[in-house]
């Protein structure tokens, strides 16, 4: 039987992210001349990174946003996220304790996200998650990025393991058709960053807490799917 692997999307699966990713966002608004946010209906659009929330705060207020301005107000969008890592962020409730079971399990866990791969690895450092993960690879450590599936074979190949014995986890339409591009079996966490409920894009799964994601499930997964070879 080969060594399977689990595949954890980062910001809204593995660690809510949201009030970090709002404050810098404030930040970059006042930086902008644009009025602050208390978050409202934002939060459904964190997952899709710090370019698309400036835009869509800009949209809100009816505001114009040149290219060349976009570009500034990201680049200290990230200056200031990076800077207050980890801040509030923290994993979500049962997260480590799945990741424990999975790893007492021999189980090949790994992390692919469209975060940059030095965040990331910054994050899951500052909240004590680091060690879990044979690889953590974010949208610069290839030359292509999720929903290209080669995201996400690419980040198992790097932890070791093998696509066919594979499963990924996230909470967003992206994870959802990057891992049915791959032919990989996905479960979808309905506690994260998507504007649509993920029932919608039809996972292999839907949890609502990570006590639902047992090494049993994991198990059928991957076997209904092909893996798990003698």
């Amino acid at each position: 039987m080969s060594q399977p692997t689990i595949v954890f999307d980062l910001d809204g699966t593995l660690v809510d992210t949201a009030p970090d990713l709002l404050a810098s966002l404030n930040h970059t608004l006042q930086a902008g001349g644009a009025a602050q946010t208390d978050g409202a209906g934002f939060r459904s659009f964190v997952g899709h990174g710090g370019r698309v929330m400036i835009e869509r705060a800009y949209q809100a207020q009816r505001q114009p946003l040149s290219s060349e301005e976009h570009d500034r107000l990201f680049a200290l969008f990230l200056e200031h996220y990076g800077a207050n890592i980890p801040g509030l962020s923290k994993p979500y409730p049962g997260v480590v304790e799945a990741l424990e079971r999975f790893r007492a399990a021999n189980f090949r866990l790994a992390v692919c996200t469209n975060k940059t791969e030095e965040l990331s690895n910054r994050l899951l450092q500052g909240v004590g998650l680091n060690t879990y993960f044979s690889a953590i690879c974010g949208q610069d450590t290839f030359a292509f990025r999720k929903p290209d599936p080669r995201h996400l074979t690419e980040t198992i190949a790097l932890a070791g393991g093998d696509a066919s014995s594979a499963v990924m986890i996230g909470d967003s339409r992206t994870d959802i058709d990057t891992a049915k591009a791959a032919g990989i079996p996905v479960v979808a966490v309905d506690f994260g960053y998507t504007d649509r409920h993920v029932r919608e894009f039809e996972p292999s799964r839907i949890i609502s807490h990570f006590d639902e994601l047992t090494v049993s499930l994991a198990v059928e997964l991957v076997a209904s799917a092909g893996g798990l070879r003698s």
